[in-house]
């Protein structure tokens, strides 16, 4: 690819179309195997040589856009991908139509940064307009339905609809087996998407296989230190201490946050989960001054990454109360507690569907409330006030 780029330059010029398109295909390729510092300028670069040579309003332009986009949403710089891609869903729209698979997955890659940044509700519909485009487009089993499922699936678990969810993922399971065969990175996807929500249904026979299996397919095709081998690598983890094989589940989880601060740097969303997950496990084998800073460092990321009011935070708050119960610090646990549910309360309003986590974090705050002496009275109102309605 540099080779050919070389020759494009001394042919035609710094600044022509072909160049641009070598520049995107050879960041591409950086981006894919984790070289984000070095994609970037070749990005930023093709973009500015397509504007300029085919006009702001060209569908290449859009193409360069998403590109520059998943770089940014890989280095965690929401804010400025998402007027990125609001443009290239405009020129998409004009370039194409309304229907085109173009204009897909300008609105998938749009949901996916609007449920990042916990707009749900605005991102759902996205969701569900670039599957029907798909599906009219390119058939009921095109890889790009598979993908599509897949995000509609996520964006269900995480409004606590798994059971509308289960038959899309096995659906995107099906169809990207049978188009990409038995041991493809996007097989490895379904298999973790289906997995994680047979993990949140308690049903953990079903689950580790396919979990053990998309960790074997992700090694064999990018290595053993990429970035996408330590999100199965917790994954697995969190299942084997929910099968309270810890002793199999640490060192995986150790190596998951080695690769994830090596590839992402040390303030990473991503370092923020595996902290997360070690931590419990550490706090599960009673090894609670190891674990709590590392919970305190994950908030500390969240809350920079996410903003204060997000989801994963109160996660992260009620996990960090429940360490301080256990090493008897109520009043340090009280205020946790009570931000995570209000985090979950709101999140539950703006988006009409229960987070899956609201009931866990108000079941610890009731606990902390006993343990500090308050009858259930006391505690009903305190409930009520926050925004939980007490039966």
């Amino acid at each position: 690819m540099q080779r050919a780029l070389r020759i494009d330059e001394k042919s035609f010029g710094p600044d022509h179309p072909d160049v641009a398109i070598r520049l995107n295909n050879l960041a591409m390729l950086l981006k894919d195997t984790n070289r984000l510092k070095e994609a970037e300028p070749l990005m930023e670069r093709a973009l500015k040589i397509n504007e300029k040579s085919l006009g702001p309003d060209h569908s290449k332009v859009a193409l360069g856009l998403n590109n520059l986009v998943l770089l940014l949403y890989a280095t965690n710089r929401l804010k400025e991908a998402e007027p990125l891609l609001e443009r290239a869903l405009k020129i998409n729209e004009k370039s194409f139509g309304q229907d085109h698979p173009n204009v897909a997955i300008c609105l998938n890659n749009l949901a996916q940064l609007l449920k990042a940044t916990n707009r749900l509700k605005e991102a759902e519909p996205l969701m569900q307009r670039a599957l029907r485009i798909d599906e009219k487009s390119l058939g009921p089993d095109h890889p790009d339905v598979a993908r599509d499922l897949n995000n509609l699936a996520t964006m269900l678990q995480d409004t606590n609809r798994l059971e509308e969810a289960e038959p899309l993922l096995e659906r995107a399971l099906k169809i990207d087996e049978k188009s990409f065969g038995l041991d493809h990175p996007e097989v490895a996807i379904d298999l973790n998407n289906l997995a994680v929500l047979l993990y949140a249904i308690n049903r953990l026979k079903e689950a580790e296989p396919l979990m053990q299996r998309a960790l074997r397919i992700y090694e064999k095709s990018f290595g053993p230190d990429h970035p996408k081998v330590a999100i199965h690598l917790n994954n697995l983890a969190q299942l084997l201490q929910a099968t309270n094989r810890l002793k199999e589940a640490e060192p995986l989880m150790e190596r998951a946050l080695r690769i994830d601060e090596k590839s992402f740097g040390p303030d990473h969303l991503r370092v923020a989960a595996s902290l997360n997950c070690l931590a419990l496990l550490l706090m599960n084998t009673n090894r609670l001054k190891e674990a709590e800073p590392l919970m305190q460092r994950a908030l500390r990321i969240d809350e920079k990454s996410l903003g204060p009011d997000h989801p994963d935070v109160a996660i992260d708050l009620n996990n960090l109360a429940d360490l301080l119960v256990a090493t008897n610090r109520l009043k340090e646990a009280e205020p946790l507690a009570r931000r995570a549910v209000e985090i979950l309360i709101t999140f539950s309003q703006s988006t009409s569907h229960q987070h899956p986590h609201l009931q866990a974090a108000t079941n610890n705050y009731r606990g902390i409330h006993r343990a500090l002496g308050w009858n259930e009275d006391q505690i009903n109102d305190r409930l009520t006030e926050i925004g939980i309605k007490s039966h």
